[in-house]
């Protein structure tokens, strides 16, 4: 049965889900009917975060250009540049037994590419998600519907996963920012142009 989650809801994973060694965290949208004459390309990211909250380098970030870390702890299933179809858009598998022990969270997010070249928002996106699901079962084991929450926001913070008394637990997010992936990167402590 799959738990549907509000913004700034908590649950546990590994404690209640002994059996959850692998994950995958399968992200979708659509958007909104829009004449601006050029396409949406969203992108999923993954910031690995040390115990300041940061990450350290280009090894602690996970996007289209960088599609593994640590030995396959974090792997990214690959750019969808349209978002067509319904299901997941992109996917980012998470091997919990490699996840480094400096790892303490994961910030998961969604990108607008060349949102302001194109002159894009999360406001013209709709339908936005992330589920986690057991990669062994295939079983969803939650669900987090962002809404409608947006109107200028370029990226989103859609969820993080953290370490608690050694075990895993998933926060829902839903937090916007301008600025795209540059601001993202400053926010989680890379220096990105």
């Amino acid at each position: 049965m799959t738990i549907s989650l509000s913004k700034g809801q908590r649950i546990d994973l590994t404690k209640t889900n002994p059996s959850l060694k692998n994950a995958i965290l399968g992200l979708g949208w659509d958007t909104n009917k829009y004449s601006g004459g050029q396409a949406f390309d969203l992108d999923a990211c993954a910031f690995l975060l040390h115990e300041n909250g940061k990450a350290n380098g280009i090894e602690d970030f996970v996007f289209y250009n960088n599609l593994s870390a640590y030995g396959g702890a974090v792997v990214h299933s690959g750019d969808n540049r349209d978002g067509e179809g319904d299901g997941d858009d992109e996917r980012i598998k998470l091997n919990f037994s490699k996840i480094p022990p400096g790892i303490h969270r994961i910030g998961i997010t969604v990108t607008i590419h060349e949102a302001q070249q194109r002159n894009q928002n999360f406001g013209q996106v709709s339908n936005a998600f992330v589920r986690l699901l057991d990669e062994h079962t295939k079983a969803e084991i939650l669900r987090f519907d962002l809404g409608e929450d947006f109107s200028v926001e370029t990226a989103v913070v859609v969820c993080e996963l953290y370490r608690h008394g050694g075990e895993w637990k998933f926060q829902a997010v839903g937090s916007g920012f301008t600025g795209g992936l540059s601001a993202l990167a400053r926010n989680y402590g890379l220096d990105a142009q």
